[in-house]
């Protein structure tokens, strides 16, 4: 059974996900936004998705570009939890498997790290 939740809650428990990302990481992260949505129109049982370019992937030409985006999708997070702990554990999950992306870790590395 879905956990009901506030979009206040969930918006802060996205919030602490992001204050567990460790600080080097925190502030090598390079335009970049993470916004909470209810859910992908095109993919709406998605969890979470990196919108942008990775930053291995950047040359001397990016830039002038608006930021990247991290959209982590409420409805489907809650869909699949059955209480506030299970929440908060897929919140951190998927914020740590989006930054990922950022980063330029692809989802077949992130399995094998147990981060997927």
């Amino acid at each position: 059974m879905a956990v009901e939740m506030s979009e206040a809650r969930f918006e802060e428990l996205v919030a602490d996900a992001l204050d567990a990302v460790p600080p080097e990481f925190a502030e090598a992260m390079d335009n970049v936004v993470v916004l909470v949505e209810d859910h992908n129109e095109e993919a709406p049982g998605i969890l979470g998705l990196y919108h942008g370019v990775a930053l291995t992937r950047r040359t001397s030409d990016y830039g002038g570009v608006l930021p990247d985006r991290i959209s982590i999708y409420r409805r489907p997070i809650l869909a699949i939890c059955e209480t506030e702990e299970q929440v908060t554990e897929e919140v951190l999950i998927t914020v740590v498997h989006e930054i990922a992306h950022h980063f330029g870790i692809d989802d077949a590395r992130l399995h094998e790290l147990g981060w997927g």
